[in-house]
């Protein structure tokens, strides 16, 4: 392994703390610099953490030019505005989800990433968590056989979130459900067709203008014979959290549990076998291994929203630092690099102005470098 250090600066601190600790014993990197807009917040975290450099405000911290990659963790209006200054900035850029909330911002990303060289990579968990990992190493060892079909849920609810999600269109935060499908076979959508289902409160439809309390759409994936479903909710829907894919496979196929600590089922032709889905930490430098089952967010008195509904993202944060930082060490492209992730990101965007037209078939434009 190089013994290259990336400079990080981490904008975020809820979320964002997690993953300090996994920069810091990484062997690429450097945790340089923090940035929270509360003083309070923000000392807290660089005195429990050591880290020296720490900003109020995010334009000034761009202006270091120590700095090689800022990972932001800012809530969702900001995504698109940090990332672009950040780009504009001589920095390369990982973004927690989503990339953008419109396709016009996704383009502008992609656009900026060609422009400067920089790499731009979307942290989507579940694309690294172990279950995707489990399923992955399976088809690419053969034991799925063809892909016939994929299927992936995001069933949550939002109820007490911060203001900006009450209301939001379920598809409108999709990569969850939307990154497995692509990531796993490493196909692009090509058009969608979405149906909204149900209501929400009446008082959340005019925030978003979407009264929808279930999306359900059905992707074409490009280039390919493969088809996808996928269905979200965030509101007024009775069902325990879950985040999950199901793959179709000739020989053998993967169903993602029904009940949260259960079992997963593997089909083999038509037998059916429970699997534990065992962790992948020893894919890991053995600095950052022990980081899939556990990180900061874990006693009982310490705990983020986002971590306990997300299960613990399913052990992926030190898979997505690692990904983030040996691209950038090695001089290529991170999975889901800007293309990649303004595909997955408008699958979501573009089946919901599906729905809102009854279902209309809607083309993802071409995201390549222009």
């Amino acid at each position: 392994m190089s013994n290259k250090k990336i400079k990080i600066a981490i904008a975020g601190l809820g979320f964002g703390a997690e993953f300090i600790p996994i920069y810091q014993k990484h062997p690429n990197a450097e945790m340089y610099a923090i940035c929270q807009r509360t003083q309070s917040k923000l000392d807290e975290i660089g005195d429990a953490f050591g880290i020296v450099n720490r900003y109020t405000d995010y334009d000034e911290m761009l202006k270091d030019p120590e700095i090689d990659a800022v990972h932001i963790n800012t809530p969702i209006p900001n995504h698109t505005e940090q990332s672009i200054a950040a780009l504009k900035a001589g920095k390369h850029v990982a973004c927690t989800v989503p990339m953008a909330t419109t396709v016009e911002e996704c383009q502008q990303i992609v656009e900026l990433a060609k422009e400067t060289g920089l790499s731009y990579m979307m942290m989507e968990t579940v694309i690294y968590s172990r279950e995707f990992l489990y399923v992955k190493e399976m088809y690419e060892k053969g034991e799925l056989g063809r892909i016939q079909f994929l299927r992936a849920s995001h069933q949550q609810e939002m109820a007490g979130w911060p203001g900006y999600w009450e209301g939001l269109p379920p598809m409108h935060y999709a990569t969850h459900c939307v990154g497995p499908i692509l990531a796993l076979p490493k196909g692009e959508a090509e058009y969608v067709s979405c149906f909204g289902s149900g209501r929400i409160d009446e008082n959340l439809i005019p925030i978003y203008g979407s009264p929808f309390a279930i999306e359900t759409c059905h992707i074409k994936l490009k280039d390919s014979d493969l088809a996808a479903e996928l269905t979200r909710s965030l509101f007024n829907t009775a069902r325990q959290y879950r985040e999950s894919f199901d793959v179709y496979g000739s020989k053998k196929s993967f169903e993602w549990t029904l009940i949260e600590h259960e079992d997963s089922v593997i089909h083999t032709g038509e037998t059916p076998e429970r699997v534990k889905i065992p962790d992948y930490a020893h894919l890991l430098p053995e600095e950052i291994a022990p980081f899939t089952t556990a990180g900061v967010y874990d006693s009982d008195d310490n705990q983020h929203l986002s971590f306990i509904q997300g299960a613990g993202h399913g052990g992926s944060h030190p898979h997505l630092v690692h990904e983030f930082l040996t691209a950038l060490v090695n001089e290529r492209e991170p999975y889901p690099n800007a293309v990649q992730s303004a595909n997955i990101t408008c699958v979501g965007i573009l089946a919901h102005d599906s729905a809102m037209k009854g279902g209309e078939i809607i083309r993802l434009p071409d995201f390549t470098f222009k």
